[in-house]
């Protein structure tokens, strides 16, 4: 028997999972409970990420990888080369120089440098601005009444905690991980070329936004979109261009005795990354045991959303956990701010998806055919 798909409670349209039969709602909300438990459980079989301790006295270890940044800006601004000035102050640090990466593209100190001091915390607060005015007209479609919609904004600006703390503007995933959100919310199937522009600005920025450019791109492949595809790869090939050329200019300012990265192979599991969202949104203000079935719930809210715009951020969402995964460590835990402000907004899909996968799990009407013989 063919399930009628129940009433949304609060979006537009049913969700997902609004027509899904019995068995496969048995086994969704089997792999829905799975998920929420690997989620709470593997969080604390990961490391804690490095916390700022709030100390006066402990200010300047709190800020030391953000006073790197604005040192090497100070430095571009009173006239030096960026690269000389990146090597010197990293040098300074104890940072590492080897490999190319360790040195941040040069993109905002140069554009931070061209600018007065005031201009900076005002453009972060415009571009979140940007980001909070185009999710809000994208979520307005998605449901049907106004509370649900508030809570969706409630739930991005818990996303967008970290980002508008303009004594972090210097931090690059800050810029980065904004453009992409914007990217994202820009995003139609017929109108794409808004989204790879803010797109190759996040990557531009830090190229390790490059992950999603591929997911764009492989989306837009799977959905038959050939001009789309074209365009993110473009943007792919740019990125390739640039950072050819960040490793020629930084190659020229090493020295065969500065330090070397340890690597980017902890292999640390999916825990890192919701410890890491959690550290990184307003969930910090919730006991873990709370926060981290929670990120589990927002995937899924994002699964449940009927939107191919849902399906592109979650795929996002799952690349760069299996980043963090497998690739992180403890103290790069702020590579999750690339996929931050988004982070909450699943949960206020998550209610009419749970809800309508419960529904079809427990569903035991039977239909009983009686012959009858006259």
């Amino acid at each position: 028997m063919h399930r009628r798909a129940l009433t949304p409670i609060w979006l537009a349209r049913p969700s997902r999972f609004a027509d899904v039969q019995p068995r496969g709602g048995r086994i969704g909300a089997a792999l829905l409970a799975l998920l929420l438990m690997l989620a709470t459980l593997l969080v604390y079989a990961s490391p804690a990420p490095p916390v700022a301790s709030g100390q006066p006295e402990n200010r300047a270890d709190d800020r030391a990888d953000v006073v790197l940044y604005e040192t090497i800006v100070a430095n571009v601004r009173a006239g030096r080369d960026y690269y000389l000035a990146a090597a010197d102050a990293q040098r300074a640090g104890g940072y590492p120089l080897r490999p190319f990466v360790t040195v941040r593209l040069p993109t905002l100190a140069r554009v931070q440098a061209a600018l007065p001091p005031l201009a900076t915390p005002i453009l972060l607060y415009l571009l979140c601005a940007a980001v909070a005015a185009t999710w809000g007209f994208r979520l307005r479609t998605a449901f049907a009444r106004t509370p649900p919609r508030l809570i969706a904004l409630a739930l991005l600006a818990g996303g967008l905690m970290v980002f508008v703390q303009p004594d972090l503007a210097a931090f690059h995933e800050i810029w980065a991980g904004l453009f992409v959100a914007l990217s994202l919310g820009l995003w139609r199937p017929d109108r794409w070329l808004p989204s790879v522009a803010f797109g190759l600005a996040a990557v531009l920025i830090r190229e390790t936004a490059g992950l999603y450019l591929a997911i764009m791109a492989g989306c837009a492949l799977v959905e038959g979109r050939r001009r789309e595809t074209a365009g993110w790869l473009v943007a792919i090939a740019i990125l390739a261009a640039v950072l050819v050329l960040h490793a020629h200019a930084v190659a020229q300012v090493v020295r065969p005795l500065d330090p070397a990265s340890p690597g980017w192979s902890d292999r640390l599991g999916i825990g890192l990354f919701v410890r890491a969202l959690v550290a990184l949104t307003a969930l910090d203000l919730a006991p873990l045991w709370l926060a981290a079935p929670l990120i589990g719930l927002s995937l899924f809210g994002w699964a449940a959303w009927r939107d191919l715009l849902a399906m592109r951020v979650l795929a996002t969402m799952l690349a760069y956990a299996t980043l963090l995964g497998l690739f992180a460590r403890p103290d790069t835990f702020y590579w999750a701010m690339l996929i931050a402000p988004l982070s909450l907004v699943g949960l206020a899909f998550a209610l009419d998806g749970g809800r309508d996968l419960l529904s079809a799990a427990f569903d035991t009407r039977r239909i009983t055919v009686t012959r009858v013989v006259r």
